[in-house]
């Protein structure tokens, strides 16, 4: 079977992770069923699983990262996978190679997956569409397109708590015209079936024609986004890619946007919480709610690293697959 997609092989396993959008609900569903699996890891004496024992992950981020890049090397680690941390600013990328040169090099050293954060959008294409047959490709954010474990962790949380998607709610709130995780956050929900999604946020930071382009329900005010809704993701405010200036002020923008206790009266009584980090306190969400009894912001973080151990492990047996379809061993595998 050949599925012609980027992301996939000829029979339909996943190869890379670029993206959400295009992929189909049941490849989403298996992402969430392993997560789970890997959350009991963290309750054993020994934290690991051998499944990648003697792979080689390389970490490429080309922007700065804390939770993202800790925890997809936590996740590696915990697969038994070797692991090389990049540092960008004093590699030879910084002295002029190319991306692909650098690349070509990480190769020779017998690296099995890129792990790839970069602040241009496509970036994770590109170097999947690039690097050898055996090495799969996780995209760990790019530009303001995709980050896609980001918002499969969102959805694993939302799971945890709210069981099926087929009746939820579920409200985005911020800055969506710049943010990547939004976006994966939006195709997510829409694959997985959730009854209704609502960017809530200014004019200026919501994209032209997002109901239609992203398939989501519109609203510049607030308490009417978020009423009766049973999920409700705050965005942090993506600075460093505002290019003109889109609010009058910080301020202005938490008297309109912030979400305090009062303000979170009006959703439905049992709704979460969720940020994907780093918060602004006082900007997006006042500290009363961010450490609330309805936050579930520090799950999230912990889910992460289940979501990228399930996503790891599925691509380096999609490798496997190959590998033995080719009559090698893993002694061979980059022979």
């Amino acid at each position: 079977m050949k599925t012609g997609h980027p992301q996939l092989d000829g029979q339909g396993n996943l190869k890379h992770f670029l993206t959400i959008e295009g992929l189909s609900r049941a490849l989403l569903v298996e992402i969430l069923d392993r997560s789970e699996g890997f959350l009991g890891v963290t309750l054993q004496a020994v934290k690991k699983v051998p499944l990648c024992r003697g792979k080689v992950v390389a970490n490429l981020f080309f922007e700065t990262s804390t939770r993202t890049r800790t925890t997809f090397e936590l996740a590696a680690k915990r697969l038994s996978a070797d692991v090389l941390n990049l540092n960008i600013s004093t590699s030879a990328t910084a002295k002029g190679e190319t991306l692909l040169d650098t690349l070509r090099n990480l190769e020779a050293m017998q690296v099995d997956m890129f792990v790839v954060r970069h602040p241009s959008s496509g970036a994770a294409h590109f170097i999947a569409a690039h690097a050898a047959p055996h090495v799969s490709v996780i995209n760990a954010g790019d530009g303001r397109y995709s980050h896609p474990t980001q918002g499969m962790l969102d959805m694993l949380t939302i799971r945890r708590h709210k069981g099926d998607f087929a009746n939820l709610r579920v409200a985005i709130v911020g800055d969506i015209l710049h943010s990547r995780v939004a976006r994966s956050q939006i195709a997510a929900l829409n694959i997985l079936g959730a009854a209704e999604v609502r960017v809530i946020g200014p004019r200026t930071l919501i994209p032209a024609f997002a109901e239609e382009a992203l398939g989501v329900r519109v609203f510049h005010d607030l308490r009417e986004g978020i009423r009766d809704v049973d999920v409700i993701i705050m965005l942090r405010l993506q600075r460093e890619r505002m290019t003109n200036a889109l609010l009058p002020s910080e301020h202005e923008y938490f008297q309109l946007y912030g979400l305090t206790a009062e303000r979170l009266g009006v959703a439905h009584p049992e709704a979460i919480v969720m940020h994907p980090g780093p918060i602004n306190r006082g900007v997006e969400i006042e500290s009363q709610v961010a450490d609330g009894p309805r936050s579930v912001i520090l799950e999230q973080v912990t889910n992460g690293i289940a979501i990228r151990m399930a996503v790891m492990s599925m691509c380096i047996g999609t490798q496997n697959i190959a590998m033995q379809a080719d009559g090698k061993t893993d002694g061979e595998t980059n022979g």
